[in-house]
């Protein structure tokens, strides 16, 4: 069976129980800092998510519980209208922070702040499949192509 009916089968059926329960909410929260750091969740797992392993387990699809976890949260976001947002920038910025937060304000956004270093200044914003690279580790690479273009053409 291919992979992807497999995950989206489970992911369905997940997405339905806990939109029935009403337990939507915490269920994401959980299967988030699951997919971001299995070791640093400490709390118990809601019982949705044990039901969901225990039945993986007793069908022998144990290897495709990452998969089911990402195409559950994309649904879930789909039919609910949240967006995932990740901003990186090269360093802690409440300003940036609170700029792209204010951008981003009319719609329920999950909201991620990273900090990388190589990024040299600015920051780096991913919205679900939308990319704002405002880094000035990019802005030095276009300089840089374009140096290439003009010596090409010269010689």
């Amino acid at each position: 069976m291919n992979t992807g009916v497999i995950t989206a089968r489970y992911a369905s059926a997940l997405l339905k129980w806990v939109d029935e329960t009403g337990r939507s909410k915490p269920v994401c929260a959980q299967v988030i800092r699951l997919l971001k750091d299995p070791e640093s969740v400490e709390e118990p797992l809601e019982p949705e998510l044990r039901s969901l392993i225990t039945l993986l387990a007793r069908n022998g699809r144990t290897a495709y519980l990452k998969y089911i976890l990402v195409t559950f949260l994309r649904m879930h976001n789909e039919e609910h209208h949240i967006k995932m947002a990740t901003l990186t920038t090269a360093a802690p910025s409440e300003d940036t922070e609170k700029l792209v937060r204010g951008l981003l304000e009319g719609n329920e956004v999950i909201f991620d702040t990273r900090t990388d270093p190589s990024i040299i200044g600015g920051f780096v914003l991913k919205v679900d499949d939308m990319l704002l690279d405002a880094s000035v580790s990019r802005q030095l690479a276009d300089i840089r192509r374009q140096f290439i273009k003009k010596n090409r053409r010269i010689v």
